[in-house]
């Protein structure tokens, strides 16, 4: 929250919500009279955090939207920030108590939908898709080096019956991939590209950093959380081409040794932050 320079009476937004961490953190931080406004697209989640959020009843709205809706909900609002928050991490609560197969380690339902509004579902795509779709999705939203091997063995497993939970995708994925120097899981990239895919997770990123300057006040800040090179490079790119804007991180602020003990999944992150100027 240093980065963000969090002050009483400022005007925030978390555009993902989550558990309510960082929302928390910001409410405190802005004391006694800070207001926020919130983005939670996961229906449970948004509950969740509507609940650890009463302490602060009367200085917070929490809208269930995708975080690329921010920019439309503020100008409605007529309300400009002095600092906004993404955290594009996938909460622990949709990993490990969703259902919704976002775990490799899970045997659940290959739906991967942040928001189940939303039609398409991991599922589909991974028994719908031609071959060539296939190798496409996992090289552009995975970055896989085996995509043409672990496309070609789910053309040949659904032959014989669909692929319907997380685990049989994982194990197939394990029988085509060695496990990683890095000791990454073998389906990490494939688990990555499929819910990049469904939640157009990379779409509402570059519409969001699009539009987020005409939200920020002169000198508001806007920090982003990334998780990997694919969302890391198009933060990188919004935030150097805006004219708009001012880089505050010439390079991206890691997590240290003792946030990576607390949180193994913080190692990947790499967090910018970027300055509304004056124009």
């Amino acid at each position: 929250m240093a980065f963000l320079r969090v002050k009483p009476g400022g005007i925030y937004v978390d555009g993902t919500v989550g558990l309510a961490g960082h929302s928390e953190a910001i409410l405190k931080a802005s004391a006694p009279d800070g207001f926020l406004y919130g983005f939670e697209w996961d229906e449970v989640s948004y509950g969740l955090a509507l609940k650890r959020l009463v302490p602060y009843e009367g200085r917070f709205r929490i809208f269930r939207l995708n975080f690329s809706e921010a920019p439309r909900v503020l100008k409605e609002e007529k309300v400009l920030a002095d600092g906004i928050v993404l955290d594009l991490g996938l909460s622990s609560f949709l990993i490990e108590a969703s259902g919704r197969g976002f775990s490799f380690r899970r045997d659940e339902p290959l739906d991967m939908r942040m928001d189940e509004r939303l039609k398409l579902r991991a599922r589909d795509l991974i028994n719908r898709l031609s071959y060539p779709q296939l190798v496409e999705l996992l090289r552009n939203y995975g970055e896989e080096p085996a995509a043409k091997r672990i496309a070609k063995a789910i053309v040949e497993a659904r032959k014989k019956k669909p692929i319907e939970t997380s685990l049989e995708l994982a194990r197939l994925v394990e029988g085509v991939v060695r496990r990683r120097r890095s000791g990454q899981h073998p389906a990490t990239l494939t688990f990555q590209a499929l819910r990049i895919a469904v939640n157009r997770e990379l779409e509402n990123l570059g519409k969001f950093l699009a539009e987020a300057p005409e939200i920020l006040k002169p000198g508001g800040r806007l920090a982003v959380i990334s998780f990997h090179s694919l969302e890391d490079r198009i933060v990188k790119r919004a935030f150097r081409e805006d004219p708009r804007l001012e880089v505050v991180t010439k390079k991206p602020i890691r997590p240290s040794t003792e946030e990576v003990r607390r949180n193994p999944r913080a190692r990947s992150a790499r967090m910018r932050v970027a300055e509304r100027c004056g124009l």
